[in-house]
């Protein structure tokens, strides 16, 4: 079984604990940053790290999980001394609607006419279908990649996500995140995944494909817990949004790399591929993608609205309802120090 961790805070106190369900076990470490970095030092697996930090101290996980103790839960990674130096991005067009229709899609080669009618998104899904997943040892097809800002972005299990005064829409993402950091020698390192909710302005990106990377510039949340060393072959999840009290949209999903166009080690390789991408000590979160959003089904979620989104093998769910801001737009203007 995995190993899953929490991130905690009371009031000026930080600790990690360790998922004994139905209860926390505190650790003497006040980061999963600090365990990770621990462990690129030594030549110890993080998890048998994380049993040498136990502590006696236990927590009922519930109230926890709730907002009902004087503990509450941080998004499971981040950079405690730096926020900006955790960088969020993310990759779409992975995710293959089936087994079934992957076949399908190899099994039928189109000419370069047909190739051309396709629309942009169209061909780089297809260009991932036919290199993503290059044999050991290659380099494959670069996937879609998007940036969705550094650490403030993040939200916690619980925490609302907010659809800004400039945005036209806010919509859930139902997504896995890696969690990565940086080496003292370049190298990334995997910590662990955990459950993700990629918040996205789908109403402003639907305008016109030219506006992702505007309409991904939201809050996101990962967690409530990291899992070290999860199963990724193929995960079933269940996505439900709630409407004042009541299911309004649910629906499964898998997610994985069987159910993708992409491995994992392609998409690492083509994120990591960029220097800046490998200074050591930074964060990288990095959302893997979906085939699944309420939006596509017509859901135009609004304030109140609570999103819900779990994955077997990483935890508990992940939970946020959703705070449209109701401020007008104002007028951000540069002084000039000239």
């Amino acid at each position: 079984m995995s190993t899953r961790l929490v991130q905690l805070r009371s009031q000026e106190r930080r600790r990690v604990a360790l998922v004994e369900e139905p209860h926390l076990r505190l650790l003497k470490a006040e980061s999963v940053y600090s365990l990770a970095e621990s462990t690129i030092h030594s030549d110890i697996k993080l998890s048998e790290i994380v049993k040498r930090e136990a502590t006696p101290e236990v927590l009922d996980y519930d109230p926890v999980y709730a907002g009902n103790s004087e503990w509450r839960i941080l998004p499971p990674i981040d950079h405690p001394s730096e926020p900006a130096r955790c960088l969020i991005s993310g990759t779409g067009l992975t995710h293959l609607g089936s087994a079934r229709d992957r076949q399908a899609m190899h099994a039928h080669a189109i000419s370069p006419e047909e190739f051309e009618q396709l629309t942009d998104s169209m061909k780089m899904f297809r260009c991932g279908v036919d290199g993503g997943r290059p044999e050991s040892g290659h380099i494959g097809t670069p996937p879609e990649w998007f940036y969705k800002g550094t650490g403030p972005t993040l939200r916690a299990h619980g925490e609302a996500l907010e659809v800004p005064p400039y945005a036209e829409d806010g919509g859930e993402e139902a997504e896995i995140a890696a969690i990565y950091m940086i080496a003292p020698d370049g190298r990334p390192v995997r910590i662990g995944m955990a459950i993700g909710n990629e918040f996205s302005d789908h109403c402003f990106e639907k305008k016109n494909y030219l506006n992702l990377a505007a309409s991904k510039l939201r809050n996101c949340s990962i967690g409530p817990e990291l899992v070290l060393d999860p199963e990724f072959k193929s995960v079933l999840g269940q996505v439900n949004v709630e409407r004042a009290g009541r299911t309004l949209w649910n629906k499964s999903i898998r997610t994985g790399e069987a159910e993708m166009c992409h491995s994992l080690q392609n998409i690492e390789h083509h994120h990591f591929k960029f220097e800046a991408h490998r200074r050591p000590g930074d964060v990288h979160v990095h959302f893997l993608g979906t085939d699944c959003l309420s939006f596509g089904e017509g859901i135009r979620l609004v304030d109140g609205d609570v999103m819900q989104i779990s994955f077997e093998g990483f935890g508990r769910a992940l939970g946020n309802r959703v705070r449209v801001h109701g401020t007008p737009l104002e007028l951000i203007t540069a002084t000039s120090l000239g």
